[in-house]
């Protein structure tokens, strides 16, 4: 028996490709042309001759460098995270203790903090430990900000692990250490690559701190580096679209690799 086609659902999967779709070519389409020439036929126009010059020009004016910084940071970032956020999750799940539950009560209100609210106390600490304008300034307050939601998705994801594995790997003598490394963290790929994507985004992303906490054009990351395009005359728009897309691609790709596990991750986060 043949089915209908369902014209509805055809109509707005039209719409919604067309939503996703047009800013998308107007970004790629405007990063190969020149400025005159983008000026002229407008943001929709097809490019009349192709050039690469904008994603050159990038690059050697400097966009190499906050590009470098920024993975510096991001790669920081995410590994600060993984080294501290399992183990205080596991200790959370394990443990039945009031002061453990206290401590992750107490670390969640870091969720209810915005970093805008602390930025002023956070620029003091910064400058008064020396460092100030430095890439290492940046990347502990990102990773702190980091921790809370990445404590609460693997706190998520470890509750659902069935005690009955935890009891028999205890009953064969495994010691905590054991168990974890063993047990816990191969059955919490889908959080940790969760974990891995969002600290990544929010250091990639970063604005806030680095706009404070940096000054220099040698600590500066791809989020502050886009300033350069704009000037007292204008905005060379090709050649900022053409540093955004740059930024983009990293994240897109980690992105790309990592979606099933990030769904997974994320609807382990209520637990059972």
């Amino acid at each position: 028996m043949r089915t209908r086609p369902n014209v509805l659902a055809g109509f707005g999967s039209l719409v919604w490709l067309l939503l996703v779709g047009l800013p998308l070519y107007v970004m790629l389409i405007a990063t190969f042309q020149s400025r005159a020439d983008y000026a002229a036929n407008g943001p929709l126009a097809f490019p009349e001759r192709f050039t690469l010059d904008n994603y050159v020009n990038d690059l050697n004016e400097g966009f190499g460098q906050y590009f470098l910084n920024t993975v510096i940071v991001t790669v920081s970032v995410v590994g600060i995270v993984l080294l501290l956020v399992p183990p205080l999750s596991y200790a959370i799940v394990r443990s039945r203790g009031r002061t453990t539950t206290a401590v992750f009560r107490l670390f969640l209100l870091g969720l209810a903090i915005p970093s805008q609210a602390v930025i002023v106390p956070m620029f003091y600490v910064i400058s008064q430990a020396g460092l100030y304008d430095n890439l290492i300034g940046v990347i502990l307050p990102t990773a702190a900000f980091a921790m809370p939601v990445c404590a609460l998705i693997l706190t998520g994801v470890m509750r659902d692990i069935t005690p009955d594995l935890y009891e028999a790997m205890a009953i064969d003598g495994a010691s905590s250490r054991r168990i974890f490394f063993r047990l816990v963290v191969p059955l919490s790929r889908s959080g940790l690559s969760t974990v891995v994507v969002f600290s990544a985004l929010q250091a990639w992303n970063g604005f806030l701190f680095p706009l404070v906490l940096t000054q220099s054009a040698e600590s500066k990351v791809i989020t502050m580096g886009l300033y350069d395009f704009q000037t007292e005359h204008g905005v060379d728009i090709p050649g900022l679209l053409a540093a955004v897309v740059l930024s983009m691609l990293p994240i897109l790709l980690v992105y790309l690799f990592a979606r099933r596990a990030l769904v997974q991750g994320l609807m382990g986060v209520g637990g059972k």
